[in-house]
């Protein structure tokens, strides 16, 4: 079975192309159904993040031109333009994006830890769309097992350097003393969670959390005993808070220009500090045309990055080797599997073989035959169909050139080198 890996990331598109492929949790489903169907694939996985968008197929080798069509016109693009930024990965070098990707390796922010547990959602919710098998179930808990096992025995992981500590970082550039500031989060799930408890590190002690559900707001807020709202709530406090981080899953802007300028003309020129992590974006880009706003994007999050990614070049350089060993015992694995299956469907094909002469010999023995002469007739004709089709395809191989194949019978069967003076002649196999 092939496995292909379609996607596009924050190194080959900008975050104008990456939010627009974005996968909004409402169309999940849909899009599993419409993908199988375009692509002939017998199993599929979704990986949809603000950094990248990639599509996980096992099935046929040669479905990557129906896939970008079925993409391009899910999300009303054109596929010349998605192509430019697309990238295609198969088999064993599938197998490697999945692990660099679940280690962090492929991440803006080098061993970012959040894409770990966003690809394991992936795969949570392609299994409840009935949308994975035997082959990406495997494929997935080994890649799984592979990142662990680089967390525990590399220094990836060491020091927070993640987009949302980029995020917190750059605002010690516009405020020097956090401890004076109100945070402002928008979204409650885990990327945000990392925000606030990196903010609560800076200093930051007073926390407005807004989100669609007024319930996972507050018991995220409560944590760092601040407050809960809901998203219609915003404007109403916009104009009391200095930071403002958001990450959701919208597909519309939450916060748009107009509210942001009703608040500037209460704040006597106090700046805001404004970070959109979220893809597509959560806070309209004319915002940063605003006097006294500094908004930025992840894509602006770029510089703050690279200097954490230097830190951890000589930890990913054995995390690079712990994936190539990770891939060979995946393609171990699955060639260990295919033997199996052959073996199985050897042993059936023999068992046939051996029943069929066996009721034949049955039949004799009822019909009063003379026993020593159907016993030799049985062992007779179950050593020729036996061998008979083995001993055409060798004879076949070995006409084309394809000596190999008389070697690996010898190995099979422990057989000497052959001698001149017993070789079979064909007449007699």
């Amino acid at each position: 079975m092939a496995l292909v890996t379609l996607g596009i990331n924050h190194r080959t598109a900008p975050v104008e192309l990456r939010e627009r492929i974005a996968f909004t949790p409402e169309r999940m489903s849909e899009a599993f159904a419409e993908l199988r169907a375009a692509s002939g694939a017998s199993e599929a996985a979704i990986l949809s993040t603000c950094n990248r968008t990639e599509l996980y197929l096992a099935g046929d080798d040669d479905c990557a031109p129906a896939v970008l069509r079925w993409l391009a016109g899910f999300h009303n693009l054109d596929a010349a333009d998605l192509e430019e930024a697309l990238y295609v990965h198969r088999d064993a070098e599938a197998v490697r994006h999945m692990m660099r990707v679940a280690a962090g390796l492929d991440s803006m922010v080098l061993g970012e830890p959040q894409i770990f547990g966003q690809l394991k959602d992936a795969y949570a919710l392609a299994k409840e769309n009935g949308a994975t098998g035997s082959f990406l179930s495997r494929l997935f808990e080994h890649t799984f097992s592979v990142a662990k096992r680089i967390r525990t025995h590399t220094a990836i992981g060491e020091n927070p350097v993640s987009v949302a500590y980029a995020a917190v970082n750059m605002a010690h550039h516009i405020f020097s003393d956090m401890s004076r500031n109100r945070a402002l989060l928008v979204g409650a799930g885990k990327t945000i969670e990392l925000v606030a408890q990196h903010l609560a590190e800076a200093g930051v002690k007073d926390f407005l959390v807004a989100n669609r559900t007024l319930e996972r707001a507050q018991v995220l807020a409560g944590t760092y005993g601040g407050k809960g709202i809901v998203l219609s709530e915003i404007p109403g406090h916009l104009t009391d808070v200095d930071i403002v981080i958001s990450s959701t899953a919208s597909p519309l802007p939450i916060l748009g220009k107009g509210a942001v300028e009703r608040a500037l003309k209460k704040r006597k020129r106090r700046p805001y500090f404004m970070v959109d992590i979220a893809v597509p974006r959560d806070i309209e880009p004319e915002v940063a045309s605003l006097d006294d706003v500094y908004l930025y994007t992840v894509d602006d999050l770029r510089h703050v990055i690279e200097e954490n990614i230097r830190s951890r070049e000589g930890a990913a350089r054995e995390a690079e080797n712990l994936v190539l060993d990770g891939v060979q015992d995946f393609l171990r694995q699955l060639r260990a599997l295919d033997a199996v299956s052959t073996l199985k469907q050897f042993r059936r094909r023999a068992e046939t073989l051996r029943d069929n002469e066996t009721e034949k010999a049955l039949r004799a023995l009822r019909n009063g035959a003379d026993p020593e002469t159907v016993l030799r007739g049985l062992a007779r004709g179950l050593t020729n169909k036996l061998l008979h089709e083995p001993s055409v395809q060798v004879r076949k191989a070995t006409t084309e050139g394809r000596t190999e194949v008389t070697e690996w019978l010898r190995e099979l069967h422990q057989l000497d080198a052959l001698d001149a003076d017993t070789v079979t002649t064909p007449e007699k196999l």
